[in-house]
């Protein structure tokens, strides 16, 4: 049998098509719900939908990488040429027939091509919203968004398609993957900022006028968060997860033996080292430890986060799903330990990670500094040196 080619682009159209059809059925129910609303108004609502969708699509993300199912096709952007595995029935099966437990089965070839499915629907929805927005721009209408928002939405999805790519024809490269994993969150935090600037026109409501040290704190701990989800996918990636199957120490030790500069040495093939050789067991424990460590200081940011924010009636919302995902996440983190790594915890622990991203995010765009606080502090400081 020849060599499949990694990049095969003669079904392209054909995945093109199968993104327009799954992109129709949200587009109508949009249209058919806001019929009679203003062009802003259905803007709004198909900027929400797109961040629903694409928040599953994050979480099947997830499902498709944890399933061993990200090489279940080993071409793009089709499966052996095909645009789904229906076509490609006798290669699967002898890929499958001589791998049974290998990485292309029927299941994982579905599983991933349906992921590719997604993507391409949520990428026309992208689209769509794209090029909405300079349309009523250039007719004079007035957006709570800049065009510009869903130009740069659009020009990152299809900067995550070719991560997609990537990550099938690189063969699981564990950077380009956890690059994937992040881009994800990435777009759904610029969808979440285009979602609450609508939101804030629509009912007419300014962002929340907060003191200083609770807007550091807030990007203090957003930024915690970006680490610790980068740590995670890099220990979802590299398979850390059962370097340390106790809690809370690790192999019986609170400091086991690590090889740090093993672990994160970035650009190397999945289970080798830069140099070739496979990959200590003390270079996952590293991996899997330093993520364990960083979310001890992000639990207590989180914590301290809510009860800061918790006393502002205008975001007490945001301060109890901090409070309620930090215990999620904690939860599901402490499951894949003590659980041997359940799918069903691993994406929970995924979708906790994007459910944040979204939050935190929410939180920026609906607060600002108060500037009336910091004039009134330099005058304070004034007539004191004075």
């Amino acid at each position: 049998m020849d060599a499949q080619p990694l990049y095969d682009l003669s079904p392209l159209a054909r995945m093109m098509l199968m993104g327009v059809v799954l992109a129709l059925g949200p587009l109508a129910w949009i249209w058919m719900r806001n019929r009679q609303a203003a062009p802003a108004q259905r803007m709004a609502a198909l900027t929400v939908l797109t961040l629903f969708l694409t928040f599953d699509l994050v979480l099947f993300g997830a499902f498709t990488r944890l399933t061993d199912s990200g090489l279940g096709c080993p071409d793009w952007p089709g499966c052996y040429g095909q645009a789904s595995p229906l076509g490609a029935h006798a290669e699967i099966s002898a890929a499958q027939s001589a791998q049974p437990t290998g990485p292309v089965t029927h299941r994982k070839a579905w599983i991933e091509m349906i992921h590719r499915y997604l993507a391409t629907g949520v990428g026309v929805l992208i689209l769509t919203l794209t090029a909405a927005s300079w349309m009523l721009h250039r007719r004079g209408g007035t957006l709570a968004v800049s065009p510009w928002w869903p130009t740069l939405t659009l020009v990152w999805v299809c900067l995550q398609g070719a991560f997609g790519a990537l990550t099938v024809t690189m063969k699981l490269f564990p950077a380009i993957v956890t690059l994937h994993l992040i881009g994800g969150l990435v777009l759904l935090a610029l969808l979440c900022v285009q979602a609450a600037r609508f939101r804030q026109a629509q009912r007419d409501e300014a962002p929340a006028l907060v003191d200083g040290g609770r807007r550091v704190l807030l990007w203090v701990t957003t930024a915690a968060v970006t680490l610790q989800i980068a740590l995670g996918g890099w220990v979802s990636t590299n398979y850390a997860v059962l370097a340390c199957r106790d809690f809370p120490q690790c192999q019986g030790s609170w400091w086991p033996q690590m090889d740090f500069l093993s672990g994160f040495e970035i650009w190397r093939h999945l289970g080798m080292t830069g140099s070739g050789e496979g990959i200590p067991f003390a270079a996952l424990t590293a991996i899997h430890y330093t993520h364990r460590l960083w979310a001890y200081v992000v639990l207590a940011l989180m914590a301290l986060l809510a009860w800061r924010l918790w006393r502002d009636p205008a975001l007490a919302r945001p301060a109890r799903w901090v409070a309620a995902l930090a215990a999620w996440q904690f939860g599901t983190g402490l499951s894949n330990v003590v659980f041997d790594w359940p799918l069903a915890a691993a994406v929970s622990h995924t979708g906790g990670a994007a459910a944040l991203v979204v939050v935190l995010t929410w939180a920026l765009a609906n607060s600002r500094v108060d500037g009336t606080q910091a004039d009134t502090r330099d005058v304070t400081l004034r007539e004191a040196r004075a």
